[in-house]
């Protein structure tokens, strides 16, 4: 098993930039892919980005593709997510999530996770 720790939210001006981090308990952090997905009220919870076990094999939403950038310290067992240019419809609970896995294939879909943080909040003022 695996817990789950975000931080690094807060309120940001449109256009300005945070950096989610993502803490992960156990020896195993390296044998688990790794998502962020985000939640605005009254919305369902939404992909974000993931990474796979080793970092290789990326993948983005297309409303952050450009702006976010995840990215993984195996050594610290920590998952970051880079918001650049942020828009106040980026605007959301940020979740960290995990599965374990040594495949190449990153996971979308919130079913596809066994693990969950409690979320950071994420506000960007227009």
């Amino acid at each position: 098993q695996v817990q789950l720790v975000e931080s690094g939210g807060g309120l940001v001006q449109a256009g300005g930039s945070l950096r989610l981090s993502c803490a992960a308990s156990g020896r195993t952090f390296s044998s688990y892919t790794m998502g962020w997905f985000r939640q605005a009220p009254g919305k369902e919870r939404e992909f974000v980005a993931a990474l796979n076990w080793n970092g290789r094999s990326t993948y983005y939403a297309d409303s952050v593709k450009g702006r976010f950038t995840i990215s993984r310290d195996n050594a610290k067992n920590t998952v970051y997510l880079q918001m650049s240019s942020l828009k106040p419809e980026d605007t959301a609970v940020y979740y960290c999530a995990a599965e374990r896995s040594l495949d190449t294939r990153v996971r979308v879909t919130t079913s596809e996770y066994d693990y969950w943080g409690q979320g950071t909040q994420v506000t960007v003022s227009s």
